[in-house]
Order: structure tokens, then sequence, then C-alpha cells
């Protein structure tokens, strides 16, 4: 063990973090074996979770439930399944992410779209990479950097703080620095420096900047940071978007400056990334993360439509 292991070991030794130190064992030893049998394993890991884990199963349903009305229960019932599965295969890929070879990670990656933030920052504008929770986020981005300039990540930190010191250590790997979610002084400090900022405000968000937006044609509770962080750190959003490939290949897309944006209405510029992230999810559904309530904490008499998930579990 080295003297860094050694030190992080005395910082997490004690019993409740000893589960996730064997999770960590094996994802470790899971970068020995070769990349299908990795997402076999984690999808069979994912099925496990979805059989025992009723109420992120039911939290699941209801959000596919609420965003594709069209489907039948039991192709929503599949999706779920899908999206467990994709949770699984996310927890191999973030042992690719933090110990695999760069060589590995471009061999099985590709980039397209990057030209729109190199073309930016020549320009002498600012870029905020607005992105979204999408399950193959870790093992995408430390391929980024061969294609544009270092760029800065926000983060929250989990409850588990060895899971969150793993995750930190991948993505150290990836960005040029670590920003914490609330730290909006640093991005826009950051982002005036011509510092490339990874910003993903798509989750259910009830603080001062916020407002309920359509996401999917159903209310939900949204970040609108968005608009004044491009603004003060005179920046263009050029939302940046991950996938896995049905070939089992990654796919990483940045797409043109988002017209307009900022402007004088938060709102409005927000329905323009929401519009464009629900055109990623279709192309990929299973692969966005509807373990989160991402429709919480609206108002009456929207209620609260995760009241009765007993029926979906």
């Amino acid at each position: 063990m080295t003297k860094t292991g050694e030190r992080i070991f005395r910082q997490y030794w004690q019993l409740k973090y000893w589960p996730t130190w064997i999770g960590i064992g094996f994802l470790r030893f899971s970068c020995f074996l070769s990349l299908r049998l990795q997402i076999c394993l984690g999808k069979a890991i994912g099925r496990l979770a979805h059989s025992v884990a009723t109420e992120r199963r039911a939290i699941s349903r209801r959000n596919i439930e609420l965003c594709f009305p069209e489907l039948s229960a039991k192709r929503r019932n599949k999706l779920a399944l899908e999206h467990f599965e994709a949770l699984g295969a996310s927890l191999m890929e973030l042992g690719l992410a933090r110990w695999s070879s760069i060589e590995k990670l471009r061999s099985i990656t590709e980039v397209t779209g990057a030209q729109h933030v190199n073309t930016a920052l020549k320009q002498g504008k600012n870029v905020i990479l607005l992105s979204a929770h999408f399950t193959t986020l870790e093992i995408c981005t430390r391929v980024l950097r061969d294609h544009i300039p270092p760029f800065d990540i926000v983060y929250r930190p989990l409850r588990n703080e060895l899971l969150t010191h793993l995750i930190l250590s991948s993505r150290k790997l990836s960005g040029r620095m670590l920003i914490q979610k609330n730290d909006i002084k640093k991005m826009v400090r950051n982002l005036r420096t011509g510092t490339p900022v990874w910003y993903a405000p798509d989750q259910a968000y009830q603080a001062k900047h916020s407002a309920l937006i359509p996401f999917f044609r159903v209310p939900a509770r949204t970040n609108i940071a968005t608009t004044t962080l491009a603004n003060l750190g005179k920046a263009v959003a050029i939302p940046y978007f991950t996938r896995r490939l049905k070939n089992g290949r990654y796919r990483v897309e940045l797409l043109p400056p988002i017209q307009g944006l900022p402007s004088n209405d938060p709102v409005k510029d927000t329905e323009k990334y929401l519009e464009i992230l629900e055109e990623h999810i279709r192309k990929c559904p299973e692969q966005y993360y509807w373990v989160h309530r991402r429709f919480k904490g609206l108002p009456e008499p929207l209620g609260d439509v995760y009241a009765d998930l007993d029926s979906l579990k």
C-alpha cells in the first residue's frame, strides 16, 4: 500500500466503512477483466438492486410513468429494470474511470463537438459545460481532457465520505479543479480566468434560484442559476452529454452553444436547456438518473407525486 493509501485507510478505518472498502477492492479487481465481462457483472448487480431496493425501484417507476405516459406499464417497468442495470454498470465504469489507463479509455470512447468549446475560447468567450446526471459521466469525462483545455468540475459531497473520496479521486484525473456545488464565487472566478466549468443543474432544486418549470411536460422544481452563472462568468453554455452505445463503446457529445443564453429571463434560459436535455434522454432513457426524486416539493394543488409508491414496489 502506498503512503497515500495508508493515510486514507487510517482516515476511514471505522467499521461503517468496511462494506465500502470491500466494494472498492471489488472494483479494483474488476479492472483486470474484459470490458464486456465488467459491464455484465455491473448489470447483474443492478438487477439485484432492482429486486431488493423497493423504494428506489418505485421512485424510478413513478418518474418514468410521469415522463413517458405513452409507454405501456410493461414497457415502463422494463425501462426501470434497464435503468438499474445501467446503475450497476456505472459502478464498474467508476472503477474504470479511476484505475484504467487513459489509452484503454481512449480506445472505447469517441468525442464529437469539441470544436464548439475550442472555438468559443479562441473567440474570448468563457465556457460552461452544461451537463446532466447520466450513469456514464465518470467513465467518459477522463477522455474529454484530450480534446479541450483543462476544466473544473462542480460536485456535491455524498453522505459516505469514503465513497466521496473515491469519486473525487477519479474526477481529479479528469478535471483541473473540483468545486463544491454551492461555491458560486469560485465558479465565477474560474470562468473569468478562461477555465471551462462543468455544471449539471438538472436535479430537483428548491433553494433561492429555482422555479417551477415543466420537465417532460410535468412541473418540476428546477435550478435556474445557470443564467446568473453565465452572466457573472461572461460565459456561453455548451451542452455536454455522455452515453453508452449499443456496441459497448461510449460517446461524448458537445453541442453548439445555446443561442440567447444568458438572457434577462432565467426561466426561458432553463427551458432551452431542458428541451435539449430531454432530446438526449430520449436517445438513452435507461441511462438517466431516474432513482432521484425529480418531482419532489411541488406546491398545492400539484401535491406529492411520491405519496403512493406502495403500488409501484
